[in-house]
């Protein structure tokens, strides 16, 4: 009997051994397939469009943002985000605050709706501006006759990229919310507190990691949205071109120089996002440690 408990003991350690070292070598295989794919997807590609970007010298770098056309699109690329980010805040605020907080007839179908700018093209998003806005659209007469333009100008670009931006405040924040629930809120009403009073002292400072999360993603899809805004844009040089739409004219002209110093420059912008992001939400893992430590 002690020799075969003592066999089922030596092989149970082999056996637990050949686990641990199949499960070693499956888990170096992972880890180098995921290195090699974002070696070859991610990390060749920066490195190479800030090599090009680089190539003919620092002066030809710079003398791609002091461009008339540049300068336009940078101008027009900032002045979307600034409009964008603030309205798809409101927005994303109040729609995750009702969704979360409150009972009512067609919550299933606004939630729906918020998530629709994820399910349709961006290219499809622009045409249906441009059937609604367009000279020839469903308001296109009346625009027209009270000398508004909204298509091949500003307002069809702010638009557009509102509308393909507006999910991603909302979506960060409404889980977050129906996971917090509505005690702390309650309570407050019980004490008092209007509405605004609840919102800053209790709301607010419960989601703000989750809210800025929302907002830095939301500015970076705004800075880089291309596809909505080729459609209503009308490629205008000077007047309606945002950088993704500048980049794009300088490459089909073979200006591969100025072309990549303007994609380094959204590179650098996104890469500078993902660095907020991280941040995020290590403040916000740090946050939730110490409110479990507290308790």
């Amino acid at each position: 009997m002690a020799g075969n408990v003592q066999s089922c003991g030596h092989s149970t350690q082999l056996g637990v051994r050949g686990c641990r070292s199949e499960s070693n070598l499956v888990r170096c295989i992972l880890i180098a397939t995921a290195l090699m794919f974002l070696t070859l997807v991610l990390v060749l590609p920066l490195v190479l469009i800030f090599a090009t970007a680089f190539s003919r010298g620092i002066g030809v770098y710079v003398s791609a943002f002091s461009d008339p056309d540049a300068l336009s699109a940078i101008r027009l690329t900032l002045l979307t985000a600034a409009v964008a980010v603030p309205l798809n805040t409101v927005f994303g605020v109040c729609a995750a605050w009702a969704i979360a907080k409150f009972e009512f007839c067609g919550k299933n179908i606004l939630i729906t709706l918020i998530d629709l700018p994820f399910a349709v093209s961006p290219v499809i998003a622009g045409l249906i501006f441009v059937i609604l806005f367009g000279s020839w659209g469903f308001f296109g007469n009346w625009l027209f006759a009270h000398n508004i333009q909204i298509i091949f100008a500003k307002p069809g670009i702010i638009i557009a990229t509102v509308f393909i931006t507006f999910p991603f405040v909302a979506r960060e924040l409404i889980p977050l919310m129906q996971a917090q629930g509505s005690e702390e809120e309650q309570s407050a009403i019980v004490l008092g507190a209007g509405a605004w009073q609840i919102f800053r002292r209790v709301t607010l400072p419960n989601i703000k990691w989750g809210l800025l999360y929302g907002v830095i993603l939301c500015n970076a899809r705004a800075m880089g949205e291309f596809g909505a805004v080729s459609v209503v844009s009308g490629h205008i040089r000077g007047l309606t071109n945002t950088m993704p739409l500048h980049l794009e004219i300088l490459y089909n002209e073979y200006n591969f120089a100025a072309a990549f110093a303007i994609a380094s420059m959204l590179t650098f912008l996104a890469l500078i996002t993902l660095v907020l992001k991280s941040l995020i939400e290590w403040r916000s893992a740090r946050h939730l440690a110490l409110e479990k430590q507290e308790v």
